[in-house]
């Protein structure tokens, strides 16, 4: 079955466009030229993947993209942003965007990170499937990767979808060092060089969520110097 694509952009041109490229590679393709009809459609269709403008009339790509991370279900979300709008670029990435492409773009490459964000939503998902009965427990943690869910002393904590992400790896990978490119990579994908705060700020959340003292972590670890890594007991 063909993956499913809702496109919000309001420069009719261009969404007509990526449109146009989008259903020659067979996906189902759906846009919105706002922000409030595009948020709309998600309460209605499942899909696979939003290309997400953040300049929108009616309601901002920002806070469309943080109503969609408040829903149950994961869409993974690609920004498209003015070369100028770093900042947005940096509150896009912390509250859930998945990627982001700057303007003006090559339609090659916004082919290009719709293809890595659908293969890497696939290895996550296959990978949670794989170990759908196993719960994985370390001291008063325990992580259930097919619920998507955690629990701290039997206390469920609400995690975002990018904070899950990055506390499964973790889990998976107890006592490796990785750096925060590293991290970047494995959990946000290629093309966020720059944005290693990004992660400070999400290891800083989850330790909020997770540890007893955030302050003196046991789980989530810093290496001087290097990175971050999960204790390894």
């Amino acid at each position: 079955m063909s993956k499913r694509i809702l496109i919000i952009e309001d420069n009719r041109d261009l969404a007509h466009l990526l449109e146009s490229h989008l259903l020659d590679l067979a996906f189902q393709v759906d846009v919105a030229f706002d922000g409030l009809k595009g948020l709309a459609r998600t309460d209605t269709v499942n899909y696979d993947l939003i290309i997400l403008d953040l300049m929108l009339p009616g309601l901002d790509g920002i806070e469309v993209c943080r109503r969609i991370r408040r829903k149950p279900s994961y869409i993974p979300i690609l920004m498209l942003t003015a070369k100028s709008s770093e900042m947005d670029r940096v509150v896009g990435l912390e509250i859930g965007a998945d990627d982001y492409v700057t303007k003006p773009f090559s339609i090659r490459e916004l082919l290009a990170r719709v293809k890595a964000i659908l293969r890497r939503v696939e290895e996550l998902t296959h990978g949670a499937q794989e170990d759908m009965s196993e719960v994985l427990r370390v001291g008063h943690l325990a992580v259930d990767p097919t619920k998507r869910s955690a629990l701290v002393r039997d206390r469920s904590i609400d995690l975002t979808a990018k904070e899950f992400d990055l506390l499964l790896h973790f889990v998976n990978n107890p006592g490796k060092v990785y750096t925060r490119s590293q991290l970047l990579d494995m959990v946000w994908g290629y093309g966020h060089d720059g944005y290693e705060h990004t992660v400070n700020s999400h290891i800083n959340r989850l330790r909020a969520k997770i540890e007893k003292d955030p302050a003196h972590p046991s789980y989530i670890l810093t290496v001087w110097g290097v990175g971050y890594k999960f204790a390894d007991d």
